[in-house]
């Protein structure tokens, strides 16, 4: 691959806190080579306006026919990243097959859907705010949040919506954690992905046997009754990346701005003022860390030049969303700096973290609308609220994809009514 950079970088599989390393590629560039697990070489598209750019490529596919080491058979059964390759859904279709994979589930994200969630949402914040309360009592002031509200929240919101049974939330939370961790062995990544799979057509099975008003329902319909709309694998593949990017990305969101916040409380001071917007806090926390760092993948389907280096056709490429949204270039000399004001400021340039073009995040009004509330409630009913442990002893996720810590102690103090 033409780079400048020499060396590829080798993406550490456990992770890690991905800015310093964002911040020595992006001098080089805006396109890395890098290494992936198995020394599988690949690329991270970096830049803002590179990544704009490849985003919506028409000749940049996400089908992994595509993939040339994959196609060739030198990616081994285990390797950690496969499912993101070859998962069966509208993540990984192209064309006439990703319009109407998407559409199949589209409807239940418009913006006017949404709205209609909202009360359950508020719903269940509440409850969940209660329960963190009671977390802390019980544990000498301090809870988990992550645990007990960053997690259940949006978990709870997909679940309903897909019409999964409570009792497969917990479960469904480790697998997916596996899925998308970068650090997990051979036989672990496929026993992960395997039970992942049988738990979710038990689901699948218990919605044909006793149809709802969910997701699940609607889809099995499709498959059942229009089968050339959707495929028993694709049924299957549609609702494990339903779980994983219906609750993982809002999770991590919802704990990087408590983070951020709890760090910045001059900040927070002026949201609860009236000030700046919770809005505003949860777009300046996609841009400043955003909840996926490295996304696989997307591949040319030709050699590709982009902002001056060339990408190999069949090349794995990461979208580097938490390089792209600190990038100077785009986001001002300051882009290193967390500030909520700066989403209302004219000519801000829009963060990319929940993607561009054709396969934008679908579920982008969601995962806003359950922020928003999310952090408006916490810090009304806790406004001193803030963390058990310095920041840097927070541990970060076994993963390069996923960008946040495993766990969130907080001291919520007093509740307000």
């Amino acid at each position: 691959m033409d780079t400048s950079s020499g060396t590829p970088h080798r993406l550490d599989p456990a992770g890690g806190c991905p800015h310093a390393d964002n911040a020595r590629l992006l001098a080089s560039g805006a396109v890395a080579t890098v290494e992936l697990p198995g020394a599988v070489e690949g690329a991270a598209v970096l830049g803002h306006d590179a990544l704009k750019e490849f985003l919506a490529h028409p000749e940049v596919a996400k089908g992994a026919r595509h993939f040339t080491a994959l196609t060739e058979g030198r990616i081994a059964e285990g390797w950690p990243l496969l499912t993101f390759a070859t998962v069966q859904g509208m993540t990984t279709a192209d064309g006439d097959d990703h319009r109407r994979l998407r559409s199949l589930v589209s409807k239940a994200f418009t913006v006017r859907r949404v709205e209609r969630l909202r009360p359950r949402i508020e719903e269940l914040t509440s409850g969940l705010l209660d329960g963190l309360h009671a977390a802390a009592g019980q544990g000498g002031g301090v809870a988990d949040l992550r645990r007990h509200f960053a997690l259940p929240l949006p978990m709870g919101v997909i679940g309903e919506l897909l019409g999964v049974e409570a009792e497969y939330l917990d479960r469904l939370h480790h697998l997916s954690n596996q899925v998308v961790a970068t650090d997990i062995g051979p036989e672990q990544a496929v026993a992960a992905n395997r039970e992942l799979v049988a738990v979710l057509s038990a689901v699948a099975a218990a919605r044909a046997e006793a149809p709802g008003d969910d997701l699940t329902s609607a889809l099995i319909t499709a498959r059942d009754e229009e089968g050339d709309r959707l495929s028993q694998q694709e049924l299957i593949g549609t609702l494990v990346l339903m779980i994983i990017a219906g609750h993982e990305t809002t999770l991590n969101l919802i704990t990087n701005a408590v983070r951020a916040l709890c760090g910045h409380r001059d900040q927070l001071e002026a949201v609860l003022g009236g000030g700046p917007s919770w809005a505003d806090v949860v777009e300046e926390t996609l841009r400043w860390d955003a909840p996926v760092s490295y996304f696989p993948f997307r591949y040319p389907v030709r050699d590709l030049t982009v902002d001056g280096t060339v990408i190999p056709r069949g090349t794995p490429v990461l979208a580097g969303y938490s390089a792209a949204g600190r990038d100077r270039a785009a986001h001002g000399p300051d882009a290193d700096l967390f500030d909520v004001t700066r989403p209302g400021r004219p000519g801000a340039a829009r963060h990319l973290s929940l993607g561009h073009g054709a396969h934008y995040c679908l579920g982008a009004p969601l995962a806003r609308m359950e922020a928003t509330i999310a952090l408006e409630r916490l810090f009304t009913r806790f406004p001193d609220l803030d963390l058990a442990v310095p920041e840097a002893e927070l541990a970060r996720h076994a993963s390069f994809v996923g960008n946040s810590v495993r766990t969130l102690p907080v001291r919520p103090g007093a509740s307000r009514p």
